[in-house]
């Protein structure tokens, strides 16, 4: 069904909904899985649920994002209110630059809304919810099963994304798992400083000292794997960075330091030109930025008979729109190339439009 049919009659629908609801007759449907390609080329799967149970789960999300906001630590940035990626970013930059950090561990966690315990989450819903219909609703929507290819699977572990609720269903869980145990873990274990930044499942730790890091990080293998999930050991990292890591990784002569990724863009040890101090360059990831930009490309070949107009307006929002996520200090290098290559590559498809715009110079475009 799609929200336009919903649309039809729609007072007296949600009404309806809203009754299944409280009586309890209300009936979750399995999420259709479809997927999408990562940059690496692997395949991310997405679960599309059904039109009723978007509105339903996003009604319960404003309900419990009252509750838990009281609860969330100030380290949490990802699918909550005020809070953005840029603010993740930014406070990443802050503790490197004005904080005592010179190891970061650049931690990824392998599948993670694929391979959450449906036992723990719910435990964990149920240590602060109290009200039984949305313990069953949550209850529902994780057991539901998927369907594909029109066929029904169960799911044991898991939780679509994609799904309206599992962004908030998965704060929740590293809530528990992660956020209040590393806050614990750096009071009672630690001998220096450390500092951590989660935008939902990906986090970025920073540390004093290489032994807090190096015990930390065996510690949080134990953890994940408690609780069902697990650290993806080739892309977990420690690396020396900081405002000393230049200096001492040349006189050990091991070469310039390390970087790490996080939240679309590369982060660099460096000086600035004018004084020679350490700074924190921020990049946008090089093959993310490849991969845009060939998909504008593709794009652009397939509209180039439409009219200029039409054309260009669609432009503007695809530049403006990636201004809008790149445009940090820093970064403007990778953002006039950006811009460079979308008119050169609009030049090529108008060229390819007609003989008469095999004419068209770069200095008219």
């Amino acid at each position: 069904m799609t929200w336009a049919e919903y649309g039809e009659g729609l007072e007296d629908r949600l009404i309806d909904l809203h009754g299944r609801v409280h009586r309890g007759s209300y009936r979750a449907q399995p999420s259709l899985r479809t997927y999408i390609l990562k940059t690496d080329g692997r395949k991310r799967s997405l679960g599309i649920a059904a039109l009723e149970d978007k509105i339903v789960q996003l009604a319960v999300v404003w309900v419990l994002q009252v509750v838990y906001e009281e609860d969330f630590l100030g380290f949490s940035y990802g699918f909550r209110p005020g809070r953005s990626q840029h603010g993740a970013l930014d406070a990443v930059w802050v503790a490197i630059m004005q904080r005592k950090v010179n190891w970061v561990l650049d931690a990824d966690v392998r599948g993670f809304f694929d391979s959450v315990s449906h036992k723990w989450m719910e435990e964990f819903v149920a240590h602060r919810i109290g009200d039984q219909r949305i313990l069953r609703l949550i209850h529902k929507w994780l057991t539901v099963g998927v369907s594909e290819d029109g066929k029904w699977s169960s799911t044991v572990v898991g939780t679509p994304q994609g799904a309206t609720v599992s962004p908030l269903l998965a704060n929740v869980y590293l809530h528990y798992v992660l956020d209040l145990w590393v806050e614990g873990w750096r009071k009672r274990h630690a001998r220096g400083e450390v500092y951590i930044v989660r935008y939902a499942d990906d986090f970025v730790m920073g540390f004093q000292h290489r032994d807090d890091a190096e015990a930390f990080q065996y510690a949080l293998e134990q953890r994940m794997k408690k609780f069902g999930v697990e650290l993806n050991t080739e892309k977990t990292r420690l690396i020396e960075f900081g405002r000393f890591a230049i200096d001492n990784r040349a006189k050990r002569g091991d070469g310039k330091p390390e970087t790490f990724d996080f939240l679309g863009f590369s982060h660099i040890c460096a000086s600035r030109r004018k004084d020679g101090r350490f700074t924190v360059l921020r990049r946008t990831i090089a093959e993310r930025f490849r991969t845009k930009v060939r998909n504008v490309t593709q794009e652009l070949k397939r509209r180039r008979h439409e009219p200029l107009s039409e054309q260009g307006k669609w432009i503007r929002s695809v530049v403006r729109g990636y201004f809008n996520y790149h445009a940090v200090p820093g970064n403007y290098h990778t953002l006039d190339q950006f811009k460079t290559l979308i008119a050169r590559a609009w030049l090529r498809a108008l060229r390819r439009r007609s003989h008469k715009g095999r004419g068209l110079t770069w200095a008219r475009m």
